[in-house]
């Protein structure tokens, strides 16, 4: 395994650790992930209670058969897909299906309009964008005073959505298919949580707005909210499946990356991109070294390196070439207590997994430093 981990063709995310905070399609993320040599920490954020037994859903639905609106809003496929379903099973499916083929059937984005046609319906339009703000902007400019408006709800109420309809005139009728519910389980989501502050990540994956606004909410609740979004905005990369999803962390003042399509294939592409580019790369010693999350790659090849030894070639690479005191690195070391021969156990580990023993220069009485190219010196002389 160390062997094929070291070889040159290690994947994109090889040495690189990604957090997924999914509760749903999490196991096909991770999967996409590990393909491309990530490590990859799990912690639902949420979890999905449906609402097949729930009385408010066989309420909306029982209405709806019998009152005809004007306009349907499916808003996600799994939703539309588990509408249908409860409906089947408390013997509507066949009334419900007949009723939409009767009226306006919008649908936000393919997904949903995968699934719409998949129950043998057509859907009269659909948003390029995936956006609600399009499906509001469509349905205000059609007008929409004194029409009935279904919408089926994903997961959480859109206020500003139902909001403007009915300041437009509209009736508005709610369908709540499922609900985000905190996980029963928080422990893994506490671990994300310290591996975030910690550093233990290079990158938090989000598919929903829901769960990244139960991420912030724990983080909240534990006071640890100052710490989570500074370790968000300067080393640990916040991606989002898409603008939506991102809304939650954009309110609390984060910058996130999306891929241009709202899909898991291209959010991991876009990782792929996004966390080499942001690893450091220095000429040390006639090697080329790659700084990435939990290891280093030497000339191309993978070098796996224990948390300790990370800690320690980040201290000497902040400053490439410059000799930094036991002390310092000391204090860099995790859980460090006040024994400077830690440093040394820590370093002779470091070298042994670097491969190259010359990469980092012991300087008697004073410390360690990057045996940076002669080449380079003038380059980070004044980092």
């Amino acid at each position: 395994m160390d062997d094929e981990q070291q070889r040159p063709g290690h994947g994109p995310l090889s040495g690189f650790t990604v957090g997924v905070t999914a509760a749903r399609r999490a196991d096909e993320l991770g999967v996409l992930l590990q393909r491309r040599g990530a490590t990859v920490v799990h912690a639902p954020a949420l979890r999905i209670v449906p609402l097949a037994e729930d009385g408010e859903l066989l309420t909306a639905t029982k209405e709806l058969v019998d009152n005809a609106p004007d306009v349907v809003v499916a808003t996600t496929a799994i939703g539309f897909r588990g509408w249908v379903e409860a409906a089947d099973g408390w013997g509507l499916g066949e009334e419900l299906l007949a009723r939409l083929r009767s009226v306006e059937l919008l649908a936000r984005g393919p997904k949903v309009k995968g699934a719409v046609r998949a129950q043998g319906l057509t859907e009269q339009w659909s948003p390029s964008s995936e956006s609600m703000a399009e499906v509001l902007d469509r349905l205000l400019d059609e007008g929409v005073d004194g029409r009935r408006i279904a919408v089926q709800l994903h997961g959480e109420p859109l206020p500003g959505f139902v909001e403007s309809l009915r300041a437009a005139g509209a009736e508005v009728v709610l369908v709540p298919v499922y609900r985000w519910m905190p996980p029963e389980d928080i422990a893994p989501v506490d671990r994300l949580l310290d591996a975030v502050l910690t550093r233990g990540v290079d990158a938090l994956t989000f598919t929903s707005a829901p769960a990244a606004a139960s991420l912030l909410s724990r983080a909240e609740e534990r006071g640890l909210r100052a710490e989570f979004l500074a370790a968000l905005r300067h080393d640990v990369l916040p991606a989002c499946v898409g603008p939506v999803t991102a809304l939650p962390l954009q309110a609390a003042g984060l910058d996130t990356v999306q891929p241009e399509r709202f899909r898991l294939g291209p959010l991991v592409q876009l990782l792929c991109q996004e966390l080499p580019g942001r690893a450091r790369t220095l000429p040390i010693a006639g090697h080329q070294v790659e700084i990435r999350g939990h290891a280093v790659v030497v000339d191309g090849a993978l070098r796996p390196v224990p948390p300790a030894g990370m800690s320690l070639l980040r201290a000497l690479a902040r400053r490439p070439g410059w000799v930094v005191a036991r002390a310092e690195l000391l204090r860099a070391l995790p859980g460090s207590g006040r024994d400077e021969h830690a440093v040394e156990t820590a370093m002779a580990r470091l070298r042994t997994a670097l491969g190259a023993p010359k990469l980092i220069h012991t300087v008697v009485k004073r410390g360690y430093r990057l045996a940076l190219d002669p080449a380079a010196d003038a380059k980070y002389a004044d980092a």
